[in-house]
């Protein structure tokens, strides 16, 4: 993993960078009756991929709700902890950007790589002490949550109201089917297919 990420690094910043950043911006429409989403390459992968992000945050709410961060006081430390992991890159980045174009671009440094820890974590396997399995994800998920927060109201563009309102009548049929004990996978399927469109 550390490999590709190195040479994608060293790859768009080579003379191929501009054949290989344009095959990223290849559009991929997709049909459905009236309906047309045209996105390109990157945006279909960053979302796509975005709901194995989500599914690892159901972990995290498991742990809150039934496991060993149900207790505050052992919540509060990955919390603390990512707290620190934002504010700390966020600081020394102001600090070395200060007057300079770039300065803008402060909520980019706040997010930890889930996949890394990760990848360590499975790289380390049993050797890893079970509360380190418990706290690194956690720290996390937590870090990368406040960073999507700040991305998505300091950076966003206006809100779509429509497609907020749409969203959350997704998740209200879906939490109201939970609710209710239904169990056909089809609506959950549909409805979260809506809230991720």
């Amino acid at each position: 993993m550390l490999l590709a990420v190195l040479f994608v690094l060293i790859l768009a910043h080579s003379a191929w960078s501009t054949p290989f950043l344009a095959f990223w911006e290849t559009l991929i429409s997709l049909h459905i009756g009236a309906l047309d989403f045209s996105r390109s390459l990157r945006h279909w992968i960053n979302d796509g991929l975005m709901t194995f992000f989500f599914l690892i945050s159901l972990e995290l709410k498991r742990e809150i709700v039934l496991g060993e961060l149900r207790n505050i006081r052992v919540a509060v430390l990955p919390f603390a902890a990512a707290l620190g992991g934002m504010l700390v890159p966020v600081t020394l980045y102001l600090a070395l950007t200060a007057g300079k174009s770039g300065m803008h671009g402060w909520g980019a440094v706040m997010a930890t790589d889930t996949v890394f820890v990760i990848g360590c974590l499975a790289l380390f396997g049993s050797r890893t002490p079970p509360a380190l399995r418990l706290f690194l994800p956690s720290l996390a998920i937590f870090d990368d949550v406040g960073a999507i927060l700040v991305v998505a109201i300091g950076y966003g563009e206006a809100l779509n109201w429509l497609a907020l309102g749409f969203g959350m009548l997704g998740l209200g049929v879906d939490a109201g089917a939970a609710r209710l004990g239904i169990r056909s996978i089809a609506i959950y399927f549909l409805f979260g297919g809506v809230v991720w469109l």
